[in-house]
């Protein structure tokens, strides 16, 4: 975890001319690197380079990931498939379905896996921009690490009637936070809820993150079908949303940018 967080903090320090190749905003590519994925869409920019590799089910050639990120990378993205396939079993029972129902065909939530690295250079005035602005993730699950930076926050309602307030996540040191994605919302017909969260940019850091998000991407997403699992009685929990490929879903997230609202909206019945 320490060597991953480390390597990408070494990429992003590089000069630019060592970074240039990688820069791309083609969604095709298994290795990309910019910022603001929804430049020119969203109401303001935010606070933070990315580096983006889509590692599984096939990911780039060793020749593909930059140098600094080359050897960890691969190690890094095999044991968090692993704590996927048990956080999908664990989700799955409770669900009350068989253990592998979530990683396996009928689900398919442990077919792809994205990891992303975010640097966040200090800002020099933190009170006018946002590192990330609020969200929730296009992703089945997205296990996060971050650095003692901190800036992460979510938004929490106390008690069921009060209005919701931003609540910081403190990072734990060797511990990962797990975020329930849009995708697990709708397939769980709203029993999962996607956390919305943002990161606050700050006058302090770099921080560096590495945000590992659980979804297919190219021919697999195109093939994806994400439909509402009605567990027991249907008529007494009839779907709240209408199917769609995620493929789809994730289109209409980045049509959509970073607005405040939830992608899940235009797809609930």
């Amino acid at each position: 975890m320490s060597e991953m967080l480390a390597a990408l903090r070494s990429f992003n320090e590089e000069p630019a001319e060592a970074r240039r190749p990688y820069y791309s905003r083609d969604g095709q590519s298994r290795v990309r690197y910019h910022s603001n994925f929804d430049l020119f869409r969203s109401p303001a920019a935010i606070w933070r380079d990315t580096l983006y590799l889509d590692m599984a089910p096939t990911g780039p050639s060793p020749e593909e990931i930059p140098p600094a990120c080359r050897g960890i990378a691969v190690e890094f993205t095999r044991e968090v498939q692993r704590l996927g396939g048990t956080l999908f079993e664990l989700l799955s029972e409770a669900l009350g379905l068989h253990r592998g129902f979530l990683e396996q065909r009928e689900a398919g939530c442990l077919e792809g896996l994205s990891v992303v690295g975010h640097y966040y250079p200090a800002s020099p005035q933190p009170q006018l921009t946002m590192g990330t602005s609020r969200h929730t993730d296009p992703s089945f699950l997205t296990v996060l690490l971050q650095d003692s930076v901190g800036g992460l926050q979510v938004l929490h309602r106390l008690r069921r009637d009060d209005q919701p307030v931003w609540v910081d996540v403190p990072a734990e040191p060797g511990a990962f936070t797990v975020n329930v994605g849009d995708f697990l919302q709708l397939l769980s017909n709203d029993r999962f809820r996607s956390v919305e969260h943002r990161v606050l940019s700050k006058s302090v850091g770099p921080r560096v993150s590495v945000a590992c998000f659980f979804r297919p991407h190219g021919a697999a997403a195109a093939a994806r079908v994400c439909a509402p699992i009605l567990v027991g009685d249907g008529a007494a929990s009839p779907p709240r949303y209408r199917s769609a490929t995620v493929e789809d879903l994730i289109v209409h997230y980045r049509d959509k940018a970073l607005d405040g609202t939830s992608m899940l909206d235009h797809y609930r019945i």
